[in-house]
């Protein structure tokens, strides 16, 4: 071969390495596009990486990837997570959807009245933290106090809503997710109304979680939350039955007379005013019906079962009401009301 062929041959070469790597980032590993979720650890190796597409067959040649990884610069930018990606893609494709991080992503919903214990079982349902983790994280003095809260705990704090997570999210992040679009949502005006009223925040959402877990009827919250305040005003134990659930470490799904005279600083039953905090995580709806309670004179209401209440200004029409709406031959399982017997 003369010298002059040699540079010939060489351009032929390059060429045809070119087209072959063209046609390798142009040609996906198949034509179907054939799901599959991988996991890619903190701190896995391009190496590993490319192990991993090949064998959920990803990608059909190992060596090519790894060397697109090495032209393009990307061995070192890969970052760890769930992903989802479909043999149809072409690598550059899974390169590109790699380097950027577009994990997979988890919608949890969290219901307005959602205790932090439930929201850790909502996450640990989800495949995404351990339930007593989660409770144990939102009940960690150290984070609460680094978030810039009080107290013992995040109950209340931790803000109902639909949210994104990923595998990687931490117990951590999430509290500060929830925690942030609580705070977002506690706006100025919302601060300047619990001042007129002469409540702490933390008073306020203790009122706004009970009322929450009274009612699932949007147009009785400001109503309950009126007779709340009426009661609050006459130094009247609130008697609220939500109260009373919380405080019990079994619940079965009755209250009963015995379950009234729980000792616990929970149960308003027994104690006079608000209880120590709030017993769940209340939206803003009943967060503003506690602030702004409507102009009612009612200091009872008690459950018609069909998810709405009667309410009552004198204790004789109260106790009516409980006649006609909460009969039971069982003295012993006590019918949901607010105000009781004895006011």
């Amino acid at each position: 071969m003369g010298k002059r062929s040699i540079p010939f041959v060489l351009s032929l070469l390059l060429i045809g390495g070119l087209i072959q790597a063209y046609l390798f980032l142009q040609k996906p590993s198949s034509s179907e596009a054939i799901y599959r979720t991988i996991e890619i650890d903190t701190g896995a190796t391009f190496i590993e990486v490319t192990r991993l597409l090949k064998q959920d067959e990803l990608i059909a040649s190992p060596i090519s990837f790894r060397l697109l990884g090495k032209l393009t610069q990307n061995e070192s930018r890969i970052k760890p997570g769930e992903y989802r990606l479909h043999r149809a893609m072409r690598p550059m494709e899974i390169l590109d959807t790699l380097v950027q991080g577009d994990v997979l992503k988890y919608t949890v919903v969290i219901p307005e009245g959602t205790a932090s214990r439930e929201i850790g079982k909502i996450l640990e349902s989800a495949g995404l933290i351990d339930a007593d983790l989660f409770y144990e994280t939102a009940h960690n003095k150290v984070l609460i106090q680094s978030l810039g809260f009080e107290g013992d705990s995040l109950e209340g704090y931790l803000f109902p809503d639909t949210y994104h997570f990923t595998k990687q999210t931490s117990a951590e992040q999430v509290v500060g997710m929830m925690t942030r679009q609580f705070q977002a949502v506690y706006d100025k005006s919302f601060s300047e109304q619990a001042e007129k009223l002469g409540l702490s925040q933390q008073e306020v959402l203790t009122l706004a979680s009970i009322i929450e877990k009274e009612t699932g009827t949007p147009s009785e919250r400001t109503i309950i939350s009126g007779v709340f305040h009426n009661r609050l005003k006459r130094k009247m134990r609130l008697q609220s039955d939500p109260t009373v659930i919380f405080s019990l470490v079994d619940f079965d799904g009755d209250i009963r007379k015995k379950d009234l005279l729980n000792n616990s600083p929970y149960n308003t039953y027994r104690v006079a005013g608000l209880p120590p905090g709030p017993i769940s995580n209340p939206g803003r709806e009943a967060i503003y019906a506690a602030l702004f309670p409507a102009d009612v004179d009612y200091i009872f209401f008690v459950s018609k079962n069909n998810g709405e209440h009667h309410f009552s200004t004198t204790l004789r029409e109260h106790n009516e009401a409980v006649r006609k709406y909460q009969r039971k031959e069982n003295d012993e399982a006590m019918c949901r009301t607010c105000g009781g017997e004895g006011g």
